[in-house]
């Protein structure tokens, strides 16, 4: 599942036990990502924490499949296949509409997502491109032209947050050597009414 040593959660005992029946999903299955951080699980911690606040949380205006999508992008763009495998499923359970979610899946590979997308969401996941191959290319100039788009500030932040949180969640799994052997594809923590609920379905 990595290349370091994890504990499961039948052999995890105090805070790391703690952690754990707060993400575990059915049958108290752990995502092999956050088992890679076991051994220290301060990590798990704040790790989740991220997590939950930037994608799943009530604080944010852009729908959560399209956060979803943008998450599915980057990963693509890193060659996580474990984080793209994982968000797809989530992106295309939130869409509901199957023929979409291939369009865009198919638009991803080619790294063209103005293929599926409308001009302003394309402007989006550009920027989360830019942001992810060449970050000190981005300029002010970019942030205008999202503006242009019709998108506000806090929007932007939003697609900003979860750019940056993938790039860190894609180098956890591939400098671990995380894989999806036993994991349950697509689960997320859909109670975004409690920032505090971190319960996996």
């Amino acid at each position: 599942m990595t290349w370091i040593t994890t504990i499961p959660y039948a052999a995890a005992t105090g805070r790391l036990k703690k952690l754990y029946d707060r993400v575990k999903g059915p049958d108290d299955k752990i995502d092999n990502i956050l088992m890679s951080h076991s051994l220290r699980p301060h990590t798990l911690e704040g790790h989740m924490a991220l997590y939950k606040y930037v994608l799943h949380h009530t604080g944010n205006k852009l729908d959560k499949w399209f956060l979803e999508a943008v998450g599915t992008y980057v990963s693509y763009l890193n060659n996580c296949h474990y984080c793209v495998d994982h968000h797809y499923e989530g992106m295309r359970r939130l869409l509901k509409d199957d023929p979409r979610a291939v369009d865009i899946r198919q638009a991803f590979e080619t790294r063209d997502p103005a293929r599926a997308f409308p001009v302003h969401q394309a402007a989006l996941l550009q920027y989360a491109e830019k942001l992810t191959c060449m970050p000190h290319e981005i300029s002010e100039d970019n942030i205008a032209k999202l503006r242009e788009a019709g998108y506000d500030d806090g929007e932007i932040l939003e697609v900003n947050q979860v750019t940056a949180y993938f790039n860190y969640a894609n180098r956890t799994v591939l400098g671990l050597g995380v894989s999806t052997k036993g994991d349950i594809l697509g689960l997320s923590p859909n109670n975004t009414d409690n920032s505090d609920d971190w319960s996996h379905s």
